[in-house]
């Protein structure tokens, strides 16, 4: 008698627990105990009672899912977007700003105590407007065959499916305003099945769009995105592949910042909060306490967003930076600006740096704004310059608390910790820290 395999059926059982959540972390989730372990929880918030579908259990903590509301916190708001329960765009919708930042600070403040040992504390939280805030969105585009319908919009949590969007409430208003008809225009495209993404920005001069095509367009497409550009006032841009970018119409975007003006590309990096970066950036310059005979580095500096302000007050700054385009676009901006006494130069921070022809420069005061890589390639050669102050802006708190440990073993004392709420709603944790001489 021949006998068949038959693999034995997996069956899972579902876990489900009700729990008061105590604290909510720098993520947005909220956390309880159970079963003497941190359990994380989307969707639940300090105080209240919840039940909780456990999705991942781990020896030493476990991640659940919001089931049901029991009791509610006061801290629970509405939602302003209606897409907020598919987007991954933002995950804090439905809680307070207030709790946002208050969770934020304690996060930030408990890693910085756990990595340098100090009793690190937020003394300063630096925010503005939770909504209509964001000056630069890259929506996705994906054609569905079956439908014959273009999605436009975001991706889902956890997912590469795209959310097609009617509204994007975080976005500024001339952007969102955009987006019903920019999602109707590109789908009378020929070329519609062949769109890769489409990028919008607000320059201080009009809002920019940057189409990415994955074929040559027709010359009616071209049109009807040109008759688009005209009709609201778009700088229009093209980009048939990752590296060309074809600009259609329009003038060269700026913003203004400290009364300046920087020039910028569509693919230059530029702060996507534009009124937190502006009280960020006078902050930065406070704490660097400037005067007329400072000579200040500036690492990471991008184009110049803080080198350029800190240039009108100072002797000398001098603006280091990885991306040579973005290097010599802060040399334009600083000639435009009529500030002789500004210096760009293009190197890779995370190599060596003594040879540099900038790096034996008398430097009494550094800034630098890493990526979330961390500045751990340059601490050693900051430390050797012995400046007065040390002002860190930071994207990411780990590298942050890392590169600190390096200040702080050589004579540096952790003065000042600002957070900075550049992007409510979400679970990004920024932060500028102020470093001095002992």
């Amino acid at each position: 008698m021949a006998q068949f395999y038959s693999a034995k059926r997996r069956v899972t059982t579902r876990q489900i627990v009700t729990v008061t959540v105590h604290d909510l972390d720098g993520l947005g989730q909220g956390v309880a105990r159970h079963n003497g372990k941190a359990l994380f929880i989307s969707g639940a918030l300090p105080g209240e009672q919840v039940e909780v579908d456990i999705v991942e259990d781990k020896r030493a903590w476990a991640r659940g899912k919001t089931r049901r509301i029991i009791t509610k916190s006061s801290e629970r708001v509405t939602p302003r977007c209606p897409h907020f329960s598919q987007c991954g765009g933002c995950q804090q919708q439905h809680v307070s700003p207030a709790l946002q930042q208050s969770s934020k600070a304690k996060a930030l403040a408990r890693l910085l105590s756990q990595q340098t040992g100090l009793e690190a504390e937020v003394d300063l939280v630096i925010a503005g407007e939770p909504y209509g805030y964001r000056r630069r969105a890259r929506l996705g585009l994906s054609y569905q065959p079956r439908s014959k319908t273009l999605q436009m919009g975001f991706r889902q949590a956890g997912s590469n499916d795209l959310v097609s969007l009617t509204q994007c409430p975080v976005l500024k208003p001339e952007l969102n305003a955009l987006i019903p008809p920019l999602h109707q225009m590109l789908s009378s495209l020929q070329a519609v099945s062949r769109l890769g993404h489409v990028e919008l920005v607000l320059a201080d001069n009009g809002p920019l769009l940057v189409l990415r095509h994955l074929e040559p367009l027709i010359a009616e497409d071209r049109r009807k995105l040109e008759q688009f550009s005209h009709k609201y006032q778009l700088m229009l841009y093209l980009a048939p592949d990752s590296e060309t970018l074809e600009q259609v119409n329009g003038e060269m975007p700026f913003y203004r910042i400290h009364d300046l003006t920087l020039t910028f590309s569509p693919r230059d990096f530029i702060q996507v909060n534009g009124g937190l970066n502006e009280k960020m950036v006078s902050q930065a310059l406070a704490w660097l306490d400037l005067q007329p005979d400072d000579r200040v580095l500036d690492l990471f500096c991008g184009m110049g967003n803080f080198t350029l302000p800190v240039g009108k007050y100072v002797e000398n700054v001098t603006g280091v930076e990885g991306v040579a385009a973005l290097a010599a676009k802060g040399a334009y901006n600083a000639s435009l600006n009529d500030l002789h006494n500004v210096a760009f130069f293009q190197h890779n921070l995370e190599a060596d740096v003594t040879a540099q022809p900038w790096a034996a420069e008398g430097f009494n005061k550094v800034l630098l704004d890493p990526a979330r890589a961390g500045a751990a390639g340059v601490m050693d050669h900051i430390i050797k310059l012995a400046p007065q102050r040390v002002v860190y802006v930071s994207c990411n708190p780990s590298t942050l608390a890392r590169d600190s440990q390096n200040l702080l073993a050589s004579g540096y004392q952790l003065e000042r910790i600002a957070l900075l709420d550049m992007f409510p709603h979400t679970g990004h944790v920024e932060s500028m820290v102020l470093f001095g001489r002992k």
